[in-house]
């Protein structure tokens, strides 16, 4: 089975952009490491945000790790365990990356609706097979 196979399949045209924030070869910030800010706040656990989300914790935490390496300030912090139980919630700078990104996510989307009438024109109803 390729992976093309098993996934829903779109049709027709369509624009797809993605703002990412890169920081050399490293992906400092994009739409993934959004969704698990967001999870995050909402859950008050890397590991339950990770669940939520579909990815192991190691992978959810090597993803806040990569976020927390690549700005001036951490935008997670965590506490560890005790009577209290620990927990993890985001750092001011973590909740106004995430309002700043929505915003701009917003915007990227509203220009590409406004270009993307006019390139749609010049692709077919439907790619040529393989040669």
């Amino acid at each position: 089975m390729t992976s093309e196979q098993g996934k829903k399949k779109s049709t027709g045209a369509r624009l797809k952009i993605q703002a990412r924030l890169m920081l050399d070869d490293e992906i400092a910030f994009g739409p993934g490491k959004a969704d698990l800010l967001i999870a995050i706040q909402s859950t008050g656990s890397i590991s339950a945000a990770g669940k939520h989300l579909g990815m192991s914790y190691r992978r959810a935490w090597l993803l806040v790790d990569a976020m927390n390496r690549c700005f001036q300030q951490p935008l997670v912090e965590t506490a560890t365990g005790g009577t209290q139980g620990g927990g993890t919630r985001l750092t001011p700078l973590g909740l106004d990356l995430i309002e700043r990104y929505q915003q701009l996510q917003q915007d990227i989307h509203a220009l590409g609706e406004k270009h993307f009438p006019k390139l749609k024109t010049l692709l077919r109803k439907k790619p040529l097979p393989l040669a």
